[in-house]
């Protein structure tokens, strides 16, 4: 026994079911007008990146028992973060929400299966509101779930009797937590529909078109203050509204000039007022003022640090980390922003 513990002791290091891959850090960053940066920070994709080092026990039991069958991303979506700093990131794939707490080192993953009494099928986006419950747009079954900040399902809003949902293709959503409003896109009415937080329509606007305040199949939609930046995909451009659905401005156009955006997919805006747009089909992120300047992007189709391949959703934090959803390459890059420095050399 002594001689058999002692040779699992010495493969705990590198017994793990894989094979592991070493990799120099990579090293990404660009340097911006006025003193500003963006750097990489790093990127996650598994359960396993929460706790890499499990301990030496936990270690010892993989070698007998087998390595832990961790969970990753699989199609990843939409993110957004709480106020505790966890990220939730949406994955039809997976038909689920992964939530990474990287502070707590603690991981949980998001579903109800309930094929009797509304299953979510295919989770598309993410929000959270002031207590940190959690909604999710489903864009298969028409409905929002709503879940308490451990996972536990609470309901479902829109869901009608047979079992069909109320909305057509819900896809971005987002919480005034201080309105107690809750903003969904309707892709496939081309309308965005204000809710109360018991899931009641209070108002709605937007219809088909080209024009102000009109849409071509909405997606995605953000939360800035007081205004909603919404994605108008095929109208190749992000338009932003006040609370209550009067058309302020917009940014982006049709074309391939300087400032066309192609496939927009999602969009963040960061502490300066910057507009950040994912772009699928280039595989890049734009940023634009307010004024629809293009100020500069980042991004190229690949598999390194600071490439991209069909990503689909940004969102950024309190602390201008900007979180990149890489979904064909199944996971998220982190970059840091920072603003231009003030006079006494602070930020």
């Amino acid at each position: 026994m002594v001689m058999s513990l002692g040779a699992m002791l010495a493969t705990v290091a590198w017994a793990g079911g894989k094979p592991k891959v070493a990799r120099s850090p990579e090293l990404w960053q660009m340097s911006l007008d006025g003193g500003r940066s963006l750097t990489w920070q790093n990127s996650f994709s598994s359960e396993h990146e929460v706790k890499p080092n499990r301990g030496f026990w936990n270690k010892l039991v993989d070698v007998v028992a087998g390595a832990p069958d961790f969970k990753f991303l699989v199609r990843p979506y939409s993110i957004v973060s709480d106020s505790k700093g966890r990220i939730l990131v949406t994955d039809p794939g997976a038909s689920g929400v992964h939530v990474f707490d990287f502070a707590q080192k603690k991981y949980r993953f998001i579903e109800r299966r309930e094929k009797a009494r509304d299953p979510m099928l295919t989770p598309q986006c993410v929000a959270v509101d002031g207590d940190d419950n959690i909604y999710v747009t489903d864009s298969e079954s028409g409905k929002i779930f709503v879940f308490e900040p451990s996972g536990k399902y609470v309901r479902a809003i829109g869901s009608l009797k047979g079992g069909e949902g109320y909305f057509k293709r819900p896809t971005g959503i987002a919480i005034d937590a201080a309105a107690q409003r809750i903003y969904v896109t309707d892709t496939l009415r081309d309308e965005v529909f204000i809710l109360d937080l018991e899931g009641t329509v209070v108002s709605k606007f937007g219809k088909a078109g080209q024009g102000q305040g009109e849409f071509n199949l909405p997606t995605e939609l953000r939360l800035n203050g007081h205004e909603l930046l919404v994605v108008d995909s095929m109208n190749f451009r992000v338009q932003a509204f006040d609370l209550a659905g009067q058309f302020q401005f917009s940014i982006g156009k049709e074309g391939d000039t300087t400032g066309a955006i192609f496939r927009p997919k999602a969009v963040s805006v960061d502490s300066e007022g910057d507009v950040y747009v994912v772009d699928a089909l280039w595989g890049v992120v734009q940023v634009f003022n307010r004024q629809g300047q293009l100020l500069y992007y980042f991004g190229a189709k690949g598999t390194h640090a600071g490439e991209f391949q069909l990503p689909s959703g940004v969102f950024i934090d309190h602390q201008d980390h900007v979180y990149v959803v890489d979904s064909y390459n199944r996971r998220v890059q982190v970059f840091q922003y920072a603003g231009a420095k003030n006079p006494t050399g602070g930020q």
